[in-house]
């Protein structure tokens, strides 16, 4: 197996990384938003606002 960030081997005490440093960058990349998972939140921000007004979550028993 590879290192996802660097390609070289990975270590076992950091996989699937090869080091603390490509683990770090990972995490950092986590941290500042270049992971992303698509939404189903309108992308206008006042839309997801009327939205969030319209139908608030509901209080969990």
């Amino acid at each position: 197996m590879s290192c996802p960030i660097c390609s070289a081997q990975t270590a076992a005490k950091y996989r699937p990384f090869c080091s603390r440093r490509c683990a770090d960058l990972d995490l950092a990349k986590w941290l500042n938003g270049s992971y992303a998972s698509p939404s189903q939140d309108p992308e206008d921000v006042e839309a997801a606002f009327e939205a969030s007004q319209n139908h608030p979550p509901e209080k969990p028993h």
